[in-house]
């Protein structure tokens, strides 16, 4: 049996656990892909045999380390429903008893403002403090259900064990996967996903600042010797390996490992927390080469000399999804901003679990607990508000999953719609100022099928069908021209917008005959694409191709086999439920 550190029990068991769990909730996992570029770092891609849209990554300093990664990442998404939170889940389960868990709670809004109970008062400060924030706003994408009100779930804060009451709206919009995590004891867990907030959160606050870290001593390096090898190897290989401390003089237990590639200059920073420093050092290894092939390394911008392009948020969410944000010179100056520190939090998962906890108390942040047990095999999901948000709060305004909620109804029915309906969905989207090149069913939350319309549908296009069904020729024009110049279409879309294009330009033109142009049109299109285009312009067959309305999505073969997966989810929740309900209460 292997143990390892910041693990609670051998890694066979951990592996035999969840994959017979998994097997008995009825996922079938395979192991897709197997990475050992190098000695002592391996990492793994697995999915559900059954749905695609479910897979997990894994990376670990063995075969069975990688693993047991992967399928804690598989069961903590599952049990969070993080699988599914930006999806619609059909009327049926939207109207059902309970949509996400049997706790949950739904607030109805009203225009007296926010709903009693809904949150405490610091976190509505905090995701509301100058009171721009709409509670109608906060209905969650997955039901879209407005009428029943806020879907809310409870987590424990932690200072003082009261239960707080979140939106999903608000968890799925900002927080992402962050702060989630499995394991195979809750203490476990919980440190697992505590480190996480901090590794992410410090790593922001160190690229964005322009922090400059000490490096950590060979001496300490050399203790370890499975990371010593995996460094040596990619010395060997010609990459410049920097090893520094992010602990930021001890306060945080972090570790930087940074890659610069030769050849392009280019500069990978990777970071790994836990309250183990052989641990944290383990995971800023592995994480360096987390399903990346040696050649694939020179894809990593060089860093650059303006601190402010490194705290710009798109750089910072891009370092957030695959560490591929650019980061400051100043990382690596020999002037360094803090001294190395060795530093170690000792005890057993509990001990650090608490450590974690009071240095976060200890700068005035709460953190809120929710825990999961549901589907066998404990999980967490932990918000630390203030600290593990992924994306700033004001996405809630500007940028929430559920803007296109209310339009949904009338896009899955675009072939049924009445010349009065298709105006009012064309005066919504241009009101609500979506980015044409936003695809309509990301939007909706809906998963399209490859080689359907629905996969390639964007707003721009949308839009140019839209004025065409409305008869307005010279914005179709316009938007056939943004979509010229999007160049995002499949080939044979793009040829027939151009196409279009080319023939309403000559429509409009009041010195031109469509007549004059048609043969040379024809030879350059196909006769049977120009009639298509004059068609089109009359208005005709312009949605054909989407389906009648469904709020079941049955035309969806790929969100079908979402949903089937959600049913499953769904009948693990009930049957503990039950089981809760059947417990005698002690006398």
């Amino acid at each position: 049996m292997t143990t390892i550190l910041g693990k609670d029990a051998p890694l066979e068991d951990s592996i035999a656990t969840m994959s017979e769990g998994l097997k008995r909730l009825g996922f079938d996992i395979e192991e897709v892909s197997w990475l050992n570029p190098i000695p002592n770092v391996w990492s793994v891609h697995i999915h559900d045999r059954n749905c695609n849209l479910l897979f997990a990554n894994g990376k670990g300093m063995s075969r069975e380390a990688a693993l047991a990664s992967a399928l804690g990442e598989f069961f903590e998404r599952l049990s969070t429903n993080y699988y599914f939170a930006d999806y619609f889940l059909g009327a049926d389960n939207a109207a059902a008893d309970f949509v996400h868990y049997p706790q949950e709670r739904w607030f109805k809004v009203s225009a007296k403002g926010w709903p009693e109970g809904l949150l405490d008062e610091a976190t509505r400060n905090h995701y509301d403090l100058h009171g721009e924030l709409s509670p109608a706003s906060l209905i969650d994408i997955n039901s879209g259900n407005a009428e029943r009100g806020i879907c809310a779930l409870p987590f424990v804060k932690q200072r003082t064990d009261e239960t707080v009451w979140f939106p999903v709206n608000v968890i799925g919009n900002l927080y992402v996967s962050n702060g989630m995590a499995s394991g195979n004891s809750m203490w476990e867990a919980r440190v697992h996903a505590l480190s996480e907030i901090f590794e992410r959160h410090i790593k922001n606050t160190i690229i964005s600042s322009g922090i400059s870290l000490p490096s950590i001593p060979d001496a300490i390096i050399n203790r370890y010797p499975r990371v010593r090898a995996a460094l040596k190897s990619l010395r060997n290989h010609g990459f410049v390996i920097e090893v520094r401390d992010a602990s930021l003089g001890g306060k945080f237990p972090l570790v930087n490992v940074s890659l610069f590639h030769p050849q392009s200059g280019g500069c990978y920073a990777s970071f790994g927390a836990h309250p183990k420093f052989q641990v944290a050092l383990e995971r800023a290894v592995t994480e360096l080469l987390q399903g990346r092939a040696l050649d694939q390394l020179d894809q990593f911008p060089m860093p650059v000399f303006d601190i402010e392009e490194a705290a710009e948020p798109h750089n910072l969410e891009a370092h957030f999804i695959d560490s591929s944000g650019v980061v400051a010179w100043d990382l690596f100056s020999a002037n360094t901003d803090y001294p190395f520190t060795e530093w170690n939090i000792e005890g057993d998962t509990q001990a650090e679990f608490e450590d974690l906890c009071r240095r976060i108390h200890r700068v005035d942040m709460d953190i809120y607990i929710a825990d999961y047990e549901h589907l066998g095999f404990y999980t967490c999901r932990i918000l630390v508000p203030g600290m593990s948000e992924i994306y700033p709060v004001d996405e809630l305004i500007w940028s929430n999953n559920n803007a296109a909620a209310h339009l949904r109804p009338l896009l899955l029915a675009l072939p049924d719609l009445d010349q009065e309906q298709y105006a009012d969905l064309y005066d919504a989207l241009d009101e609500a100022g979506f980015d044409e090149q936003y695809q309509v069913a990301e939007l909706i939350g809906v998963v399209a099928d490859a080689g359907s319309p629905w996969e390639t549908l964007r707003i721009g296009e949308l839009k140019c069908l839209l004025a065409l069904q409305l008869e307005d020729p010279q914005g179709a024009f316009e938007m056939s021209e943004w979509l010229l110049a999007f160049q995002q279409l499949p080939a044979p879309r793009m040829k027939l917008f151009r196409c279009l294009h080319q023939v309403l330009g000559i429509e409009l033109s009041e010195s031109r005959e469509l007549d004059s142009y048609l043969s040379v049109l024809e030879r350059i299109y196909t006769p049977e694409l120009v009639k298509r285009c004059r068609e089109m312009i009359q208005g005709q067959e312009l949605f054909s191709d989407y389906g009648s309305h469904d709020e079941r999505l049955r035309r969806f073969k790929l969100h079908q086999q979402l949903l089937s997966a959600w049913h499953l989810l769904d009948l693990a929740k009930r049957s503990q439920e039950k089981r809760s309900q059947e417990k005698p209460i002690d006398s």
